[in-house]
This record gives structure tokens, C-alpha cells and sequence, in this order.
């Protein structure tokens, strides 16, 4: 099996999920007496809510050559905000980043998804790193809740489902947020934060979910498991 290296720390509750994740995923392909090698490196979450973004890139980067140097044949950042950090560090290192946006749009693309609805923190909805990618290499639309809408979307991430605190309060401002977006014309709503698949399950409502942390999960097997 090819060595993964993994970002992980924002926040720690979603990175235990692709721990697991990766686990399953590879045991149910070549049996469950067996795991795949993993190489963690889990930073502390202040460093993004300080919002400081050149330490942001730089820290991404030294810790991706930790990885790269020792040993890893790829990375995944497992969470969906960081990833406005690829631009900067993918170039800088030999070894590929998995992108989220991309195992995103492997599902949309198979179940022809053409216009998904994107809930995440604010950066994530607003920046180009998630969107730019599905619609430059994928051509695939997005849109993202009302203006006024986009600070309370935001703050249920940060002030609660990042620190482990799932109430149904939240649960019902994003089911709200869904019906929203699908009355917009969403085909489908991306969990673009691997802490809303904790929250909301397929059961909790009819409208297609892309559940990220599961599809970067897969994308990553892909790797692991590759000749």
C-alpha cells in the first residue's frame, strides 16, 4: 500500500472521522485483518482562527515537506477550509495534495449533478479555492446561501461543530439553508465542512448530499490501495 500522509487538527473531531474513514474504506477492499499506513500530522486549530493568512500558507507548507520528507507519496488535508492553501503549497512540494474539490466532483459528475449548493465557514463559501476548482476543472456551478444568511452559516461551524457541540438548533438552520438553496435550483448540497456530516445524515432529509469528509475519504483509498 502507497503511504499517505494526512493534515489533520481542523478540527480534531473531523479528522478522527477520516482516520476511521480510511480504515474502513481500505479494509473493505483487502480485508479486515489488514490497515493501511498512515502518517498524521495534526496541527492546532488556532492557527486558523487567528486568520493570519501568510502564517496560514507557510505553516501548510512546512508541514507538508514534514510529510513529503518523510516518507508520505501524497497528502490530504483533511478539512475543507485549508485547502485555500493548495495554490501555495502544491507547487513547493514532489508529491501530490488530494483535493477535496476533486472528489467532489467524481460523485456530482456520476450521479450528473450540474449545479450544487455549497454550506461551509464563510471562507469556504465565498473564496474561489473550492468553487474556482469545481467550475475551472470541472464545470460544475455553485451556489452559496443569501448575504444575510452567509455569518450565521458561518458561525454554527465555528463557535460549535468545530469545539463538538452538535445541538438541533444547528441542525435545523442548515436544513433550512438546504431547502434554500435547492429552491435556488441546487441539484445537491455540498457538506463543504467535515463537521456537517457529523450533524446531518442522508435520513434528515431528502436533498442529495455530497458528504466531503467520505468522498476525500474515498479519494484517498484510491490512492492507497493504487499499483
Amino acid at each position: 500500500m502507497n503511504l499517505l500522509g494526512m493534515i489533520g487538527g481542523t478540527s480534531w473531531h473531523s479528522t478522527i472521522e477520516y482516520y476511521r474513514l480510511l480504515n474502513e474504506l481500505v479494509g473493505e477492499e483487502i480485508g479486515k485483518q489488514q490497515n493501511p499506513p498512515l502518517l498524521l500530522y495534526s496541527l492546532n486549530v488556532k492557527l486558523m482562527r487567528k486568520n493570519d493568512p501568510e502564517k496560514i500558507k507557510n505553516s501548510y507548507l512546512e508541514i507538508a515537506q514534514k510529510l513529503e520528507n518523510a516518507g508520505a507519496g501524497a497528502i490530504i488535508i483533511c478539512a475543507n477550509t485549508p485547502h485555500l492553501v493548495y495554490d501555495f503549497v502544491q507547487p513547493k512540494i514532489d508529491i501530490p495534495i488530494l483535493h477535496i474539490a476533486d472528489a467532489i466532483a467524481k460523485e456530482a459528475k456520476q450521479k450528473d449533478f450540474k449545479k450544487l449548493g455549497l454550506l461551509g465557514t464563510k471562507p469556504t463559501m465565498t473564496g474561489d479555492f473550492l468553487q474556482g476548482r469545481l467550475k475551472k476543472n470541472h464545470q460544475i456551478e455553485t451556489i452559496i446561501p443569501s448575504q444575510e444568511h452567509i455569518d450565521e452559516t458561518h458561525r454554527f461551524i465555528s463557535e460549535e461543530l468545530t469545539q463538538g457541540n452538535f445541538t438541533e438548533t444547528a441542525k435545523n438552520f442548515y436544513l433550512e439553508q438546504m431547502q434554500l438553496l435547492q429552491d435556488r435550483g441546487a441539484d445537491a448540497i455540498i457538506l463543504g465542512c467535515t463537521e456537517l456530516p457529523m450533524l446531518i445524515k442522508e435520513k434528515d432529509t431528502e436533498i442529495p448530499l455530497l458528504d466531503t469528509t467520505r468522498l476525500h475519504a474515498q479519494l484517498a483509498t484510491e490512492f492507497i490501495l493504487k499499483d
